[in-house]
């Protein structure tokens, strides 16, 4: 512009720079006791539905490219490669893969002593998982820590089946004298119908668990398929390869091949019991509905979780300073305390870095590997807790990595809602005081600040009206002389352009005077003065502001303490809001895993509840009875509370890993009735009393349940033992099958025979002989026909 004729030039009125942009982010890493480098921080996602792996090594593969053409002085580092853990883990997988199918196998020995046999067995596992391989790439399924650990746990299960029929065929061979070819045919066609029932109703399990809609579909989807599809295999191989081996190789080696002493000595006492328990028969269904009911008080002293935290040998910290803290005064605190954290001898390197609001900091904290050091990651996140809270006037926080992310990554996160912002953020520092109270919550903070300092421009919008200023054209001036980021324009210079951005100088944006005598658009005066359509002055208020549902709302985060569960913790949250009391108007809600958890319990229910009617669904269809699925799925609520037993006395929560052991569980506890219902139908249906076709049955089929039961627990051990990356969660789903089938082994073994034992009894009495005999004692039973 002119003033009297004469150009006005930029130089005139401004300070004109060519210079970077002013910094707002800072980041450095620091190494031991040194004091620290700034570093430039790049962060690389992959796009959904990429494997990650491959995009990382994709990734390592042009750093190393690129590493070529640095100049002198300058390093390109990989600080964090969350594919390291992962490779990690499926090696760990692929070990207890092996290593459970030869304790698998080994089980085959200890009950035959027969190495044919223990070939013929052994030989169903790869078998089953090769063929299992070719559905997952029909499926386009991947190799992944969710296929990997069904394949696993599907070591013990695949084996069962090919364990029941290839006994079977060796005790037509040692006890009947039949030769190979004879007993593979016979053996397999008598033991075909319990075998079939007990593979379809396990795989019916995981049907439901393979549609489960919700957060955890993303987890269980492919790990229901890959179950069902192994299981399903390993009768195509029961049914076939092992037969045929059988029929080709197998050998009996003498008696004493059959069963040794030991063998033996079970059977006599298990039929010891066993006619004690016939003889007792209301006291071992009075002990069944013990052991029932406490599951309900074992679930309360359990605690229920999310997913466990795996030592993935990092951790995550943010802190905040007072509000209005300038950039530099952060990024000092953070050096300081990243140089405390890094000299910990289980710290390999700290990373501190700024994004947004200027009193705000993160750092990402290297561990040693798991195997070099004592200290877990939880203890070690106590000692950073204790480093931080020696900083005043500091809100801070310590995480662990989690599978999930945003405001997931912490497990409590509660919501307040209401109309007036001061009462919210008065009722979030009480609630958070209450909750600061237990035990079981550490790193609480409320979201909500409303001491940022601000100059406030409070618009007069009736004054603004009469003068013909809009609220957008006071808007758009001051974030224009004030924030610095707006293009006004391009400068232009060779084949380069950059942006050119104004700004007040810094003492100015200081001063309210400078704001007060700013001009703004006026349609119908031209321009006005700020001071004449506002008051500005300086004061206080919130960084941003949340709405739900366009009410106000404030989160309270918090993390959960080592040895406390998130359920515990959320009820102590849910306690807190309760003791402060939320006047009228306003309310509350959980987001993040709370919520997360409470959706998954409801869909595991869901989907336990519909197993159960598919199980006996296909049940009655095999045995063509509506009364034994009753008795087979008697098992099932029997192994619950000695599942629960096994997480509570390993100090373990039921997390989404251990509920899908449950299920597992379910599905193998009543293999055991059903070879016991089947075979004790056939003796009967052949003329055998009811009392001796129990007690023989039982006997037979008491060999078979032992070695499936222990070939299942031996293939979990390695597992279970919770070795390698990645184990803390896998070990979950190990210790509830292994703890729930072992414990209730001999429970169930007595009360199928008992339970089945009243059923054909009921079936031929008249009412009023069953209410005066149910609870009586019983050492004869009526001998009835098989059909119902």
């Amino acid at each position: 512009g002119t003033q009297g004729g004469i150009p006005v030039r930029m130089r005139d009125v401004a300070q004109v720079e060519d210079g970077a942009q002013e910094l707002r982010t800072w980041s450095a890493l620091f190494t031991g006791n040194s004091p620290g480098q700034d570093v430039v921080s790049i962060q690389i996602l992959r796009q959904s539905g990429v494997n990650t792996v491959k995009v990382a090594d994709a990734v390592r593969a042009k750093v190393a490219e690129l590493r070529q053409q640095l100049p002198p002085g300058v390093q390109l580092l990989v600080v964090h490669d969350i594919s390291d853990f992962i490779k990690a883990s499926v090696h760990s997988l692929v070990e207890h893969l092996v290593l459970g199918s030869v304790l698998a196998s080994l089980i085959v020995w200890l009950f035959i002593r027969n190495w044919r046999a223990v070939i013929i067995a052994a030989i169903a596992i790869p078998a089953s998982v090769l063929a299992t391989f070719t559905l997952m790439r029909g499926m386009n399924f991947s190799l992944n820590n969710m296929t990997l650990l069904a394949l696993t746990l599907a070591v013990g299960i695949v084996i069962d089946d090919a364990i029941i029929v290839l006994e079977n065929i060796f005790r037509f061979m040692e006890e009947k004298g039949k030769d190979r070819v004879q007993a593979a045919i016979e053996g397999t066609r008598e033991i075909g119908l319990a075998v079939m029932a007990t593979t379809l109703s396990l795989i019916i399990i995981f049907l439901p668990i393979a549609f489960m809609t919700g957060y955890a579909r993303k987890y269980v989807n492919e790990f229901g398929w890959t179950m069902a599809m192994a299981i399903l295999v390993s009768l195509l191989i029961a049914f076939t390869l092992t037969p045929m081996m059988s029929s080709r190789m197998l050998r009996v080696e003498g008696k004493s091949s059959h069963s040794g002493k030991y063998i033996s000595a079970i059977e006599n006492l298990y039929l010891k019991s066993l006619r004690w328990s016939l003889a007792h028969r209301g006291i071992i269904m009075l002990i069944c509905a013990v052991c029932f009911l406490s599951t309900f008080g074992l679930y309360r002293m359990v605690g229920r979780d999310w997913i466990p935290a795996d030592d993935q040998s990092e951790l995550l910290s943010s802190f905040t300073l007072p509000e209005g803290t300038s950039l530099s005064k952060t990024s000092e605190t953070a050096a300081d305390i990243c140089r405390h954290v890094a000299a910990l001898p289980e710290v390999t390197f700290v990373q501190s870095y700024t994004h947004g609001p200027t009193n705000h900091a993160h750092l990402f904290i290297g561990l040693v590997p798991r195997s070099a050091r004592k200290l877990s990651h939880q203890q070690l996140a106590s000692k950073v807790r204790g480093i931080l809270a020696g900083y005043r006037n500091m809100t801070s926080n310590v995480r662990l990595p989690s599978v999930l992310g945003g405001e997931i990554y912490f497990p409590i996160s509660a919501i307040i809602r209401g109309p007036d912002l001061n009462q919210l953020a008065e009722l979030s520092k009480k609630v958070a005081d209450r909750m600061r109270e237990y035990p079981d919550m550490v790193d609480v903070n409320p979201s909500l600040n409303l001491n940022t300092p601000e100059l406030q421009v409070k618009v007069d919008r009736q004054r603004a009206a009469d003068v013909g200023v809009r609220m957008t054209d006071i808007s758009d001036a001051v974030r224009l002389f004030y924030s610095g980021e707006d293009e006004i324009t391009r400068f232009k210079e060779g084949s380069e352009q950059y942006p050119v951005t104004m700004q007040l100088l810094a003492e100015q944006r200081d001063n309210p005077d400078v704001l007060n005598r700013m001009m703004v658009p006026s349609s119908k005066l031209g321009q006005v003065r700020l001071e004449s359509v506002a008051s500005i002055g300086r004061g206080f208020g919130p960084a941003s502001l949340w709405r739900y549902n366009r009410e106000f709302q404030v989160s309270i985060y918090s993390n959960v303490s080592s040895g406390y569960s998130l359920d515990q913790a959320a009820a102590h949250t849910v306690q807190s809001i309760k003791e402060v009391g939320l006047p009228t108007g306003y309310s509350y809600i959980f987001s993040g895993q709370v919520k997360v958890l409470e959706e998954t319990t409801w869909n595991l229910v869901l989907a336990m509840l519909l197993a159960s009617v598919f199980m006996y669904m296909v049940l009655a269809a095999q045995f063509e009875s509506f009364s034994y699925p009753f008795i087979i799925m008697l098992t099932l609520p029997l192994s619950v509370p000695f599942a629960l037993f096994s997480l509570w006395i390993t100090g373990r929560a039921l997390s989404l890993w251990s509920a899908l052991g449950m299920f597992l569980l379910l599905g193998i506890v009543k293999k055991n009735g059903i070879l016991q219902v089947d075979y004790t139908n056939r003796l009967m249906a052949e003329g055998m009393p009811v009392q001796a076709a129990i007690l023989e049955a039982n006997r037979v089929r008491l060999r078979p349940i032992l070695m499936t039961t222990f070939s299942i627990i031996a293939g979990l051990i390695p597992v279970a033992i919770g070795l390698g990356a990645g184990s803390e969660q896998r070990a979950s789903i190990a210790v509830t099958i292994i703890g729930g089938q072992t414990l209730c082994l001999l429970l169930t073994l007595l009360v199928v025979p008992v339970a089945y034992s009243y059923f054909t009894e009921l079936k031929a009495m008249s009412w009023a002989e069953w209410k005066t005999r149910f609870f009586g004692r019983s050492n004869q039973i009526v001998s009835t026909s098989q059909n119902d």
